[in-house]
C-alpha cells in the first residue's frame, strides 16, 4: 500500500512521490533473473523507504518505462493506492481503467507466499505447456 485516503501520488522519472515529496530510494545489488532455459538477466533493484519508515525493494526493468511519469493521483476517501514491486511490469493503481483506487472493503489480507507462477505471455489454463511455462523456482516462496 502506497497511498492513504487524501494522499497525492505521482511518479516522476521513475521516482515515487507522496504528497509532493520524493520517497527515499537507494540503489542496491541487481536482481538476477535465472529462469530455466533462458540466459540470466540483470534487473536494477532499489530499496525505497516510505515516510512512515517501512522499507521494501522494487525492480526497474527499463529506464523511462510507461508508468515512470504519471499525473498526480488524488486518493479518494475510503480508498487506497497500491503499487507492485516490479514497477515496469505491474498493473496496479496507476492503471485507473483496470485497477485504480482500491476500496477499503476490498482489502482482505496480506500476500505471504507465491503459490503459482508462469512466464509472461503464458496462460495458466494451457496446462499442456506447464512443463515449460511454470516458473518452478518461484513456487511456494515466501513474500518478503
Amino acid at each position: 500500500m502506497i497511498g492513504l485516503p487524501g494522499d497525492r501520488i505521482q511518479m516522476i522519472d521513475g521516482v515515487l512521490h507522496i504528497n509532493g515529496e520524493p520517497v527515499k530510494r537507494e540503489r542496491i545489488d541487481d536482481f538476477i533473473e535465472t529462469e530455466e532455459g533462458t540466459r540470466a538477466t540483470r534487473v536494477k533493484r532499489w530499496r525505497e523507504t516510505l515516510p512512515n519508515g517501512v522499507t521494501y525493494t522494487t525492480l526497474d526493468l527499463v529506464d523511462s518505462g510507461f508508468y515512470d511519469n504519471t499525473p498526480v493521483y488524488q486518493v479518494p476517501a475510503g480508498h487506497y493506492f497500491m503499487m507492485g514491486d516490479n514497477r515496469d511490469n505491474s498493473t496496479d493503481s496507476r492503471v485507473l481503467s483496470q485497477v485504480g483506487y482500491v476500496p477499503f472493503e476490498n482489502i482482505v489480507g496480506r500476500a505471504q507466499i507465491i503459490f503459482f507462477s508462469i512466464r509472461e505471455g503464458e496462460h495458466a489454463w494451457m496446462i499442456w505447456r506447464w512443463p515449460w511455462a511454470v516458473r518452478w523456482n518461484r513456487l511456494f516462496t515466501i513474500v518478503r
